[in-house]
């Protein structure tokens, strides 16, 4: 499967989650929903982000595509850093830090691979 189709549908799976089940997707992220009842409106929020940057992408071609994608490496940056940020903080311990980072840093560099291998 090619890099952007599959970071599409997992940014779709990920966002139609938040949207359908906040709680599941707080979970999935090992965070606490029901501490801080305002988390599932975020999800919400995320959830519908990732829906659109994942459907949108799959519909582009061509230059659209690759700048979707190039905007998608942007929020994926930006999704690690404020992982990492939160741990850092102590909004969440480490190893959740180190979970929410991961995911985000490998988009990040699957979506620059995408990059590279479609300008060669």
């Amino acid at each position: 499967m090619d890099p952007v189709t599959g970071l599409s549908l997992g940014r779709i799976a990920i966002g139609a989650t938040a949207l359908a089940s906040p709680e599941a997707a707080g979970k999935l992220f090992r965070l606490d929903t029901t501490a801080n009842r305002q988390l599932p409106y975020m999800l919400r929020m995320f959830g519908s982000r990732e829906v659109a940057l994942g459907v949108v992408t799959l519909a582009a071609r061509g230059r659209a595509r690759k700048a979707l994608v190039a905007v998608g490496i942007a929020i994926d940056g930006a999704d690690a850093w404020a992982g990492q940020d939160a741990g850092r903080s102590g909004a969440v311990d480490r190893r959740t830090s180190q979970f929410l980072v991961a995911p985000a840093a490998g988009a990040v560099v699957a979506g620059l691979l995408s990059l590279v291998r479609r300008h060669r």
